[in-house]
């Protein structure tokens, strides 16, 4: 909740700043593109080191990097020598930090429950998640009416507080065997899940679902220039997905997803299109409000089953490299779907951007029916 309040809460103070500085949406979507490509570059590697070193120490060291430039966004702005080439070198450091965190944390968290709770705890902990994700946007909107460096500061702060946390963590796991990357190694991730049809296509459906529908990098644009809000409009609209996906994420810890695992990621998919389009046309705030929270929970309830399958079906030898390949297919869908954003807006326009990206989902999720067919007989989230 910490590593994820901040760095929503700097992603408000980024956005804004980026907008505010350049009046271009290209360069929103080059955000996007900045954070995508150390991910990019540095997913396997990273899947290797989190299967071959202390989990625990990888993520202290992440945010600590992460605290730092985060720290250094705040004395640019308070002193007024904030630049666009600086905003980017540091949205750059954060990708690299971010990327190589995501997939660490995934793999730490099996160790700490039982399989059999692997479901209800992934929904706990997209619950806690999404959490972080409400308050983050919204602090970080009305933190921004005092001047983003005291975003960024307050986001150094959660950076640092995340990491003392998990360096309170004790976990009983014999030290896993060290050896140096080679390509089998670092492919082994990769070669798991090729081999397992359900894995490939719940995670390939996220991919291209989340990079066709995903808009969050034209908030700025709709909250300025088509809701005609502030700083505040804009933390409330990245905060109106989270909130409907802790609703469900409540739900589902509570009441598991049960049979027709498959048929409802399915329909998960093709909702969260849906809500796009319904976004996209929506020239009301409380409709756009409300469209985001359904997009939102129609994501959680995708998310928990794509975590959860990954977990179950992964040993934990694997686990780091396997994740590793679910973020980076992850981490691709949400950068590059904002610099896919940025571009499309760009070139048609923002509304009709936004739609063509939800009409975009939902012909994924039904060619994703005739590609998968395993995914969509998937019955139950326990090992096979």
């Amino acid at each position: 909740m910490a590593t994820t309040l901040a760095f929503q809460m700097q992603a408000v103070a980024i956005g804004w700043q980026v907008y505010d500085l350049t009046g271009s949406a290209l360069d929103l979507g080059l955000v996007g593109l900045a954070q995508f490509i150390p991910g990019f570059a540095l997913s396997l590697l990273v899947g290797h080191i989190a299967d071959h070193y202390d989990r625990r120490l990888i993520l202290r060291i992440c945010m600590a990097v992460e605290a730092l430039a985060t720290l250094a966004l705040a004395l640019a702005s308070f002193f007024g020598g904030l630049t666009v080439g600086a905003l980017f070198a540091a949205i750059f450091v954060i990708g690299a930090a971010r990327a190589s965190e995501l997939p660490t944390m995934h793999a730490l968290m099996p160790q700490l429950v039982p399989p059999q709770l692997i479901p209800r705890a992934a929904a706990a902990s997209a619950s806690s998640n999404q959490t972080a994700i409400i308050l983050g946007p919204a602090l970080g909107g009305l933190a921004y009416a005092l001047g983003p460096g005291l975003v960024y500061a307050l986001a150094a702060a959660g950076f640092i507080a995340a990491s003392l946390l998990i360096s309170a963590i004790r976990i009983a796991r014999p030290a896993p065997a060290r050896e140096r990357p080679s390509l089998a190694s670092l492919f082994g991730g990769v070669a798991f899940v090729r081999r397992h049809p359900a894995l490939m296509g719940a995670i390939s459906l996220d991919l291209f679902a989340v990079l066709l529908g995903g808009a969050t990098a034209l908030l700025p644009i709709y909250a300025r220039d088509i809701l005609r809000t502030g700083p505040w409009g804009l933390g409330l609209l990245r905060s109106a997905p989270a909130l409907g996906a802790l609703a469900a994420s409540l739900v589902l810890a509570r009441r598991p997803l049960g049979g027709r695992v498959g048929r409802k990621l399915f329909i998960a998919v093709i909702a969260f299109g849906v809500a796009t389009c319904v976004f996209a046309l929506s020239t009301s705030f409380p409709l756009s409000l409300a469209a985001l929270a359904a997009l939102g929970a129609a994501d959680s309830v995708s998310v928990v089953i794509r975590f959860s399958l990954v977990q179950i079906e992964t040993p934990d030898a694997l686990r780091g490299r396997v994740s590793a390949v679910n973020s980076m297919f992850i981490g691709a869908s949400n950068s590059l779907g904002e610099f896919e954003s940025g571009a499309t807006a760009a070139l048609f326009g923002t509304v009709p951007a936004t739609l063509l990206g939800g009409v975009g989902t939902i012909l994924v999720a039904l060619l994703w029916l005739r590609f998968f067919p395993a995914l969509f007989r998937l019955d139950q989230l326990q090992k096979s």
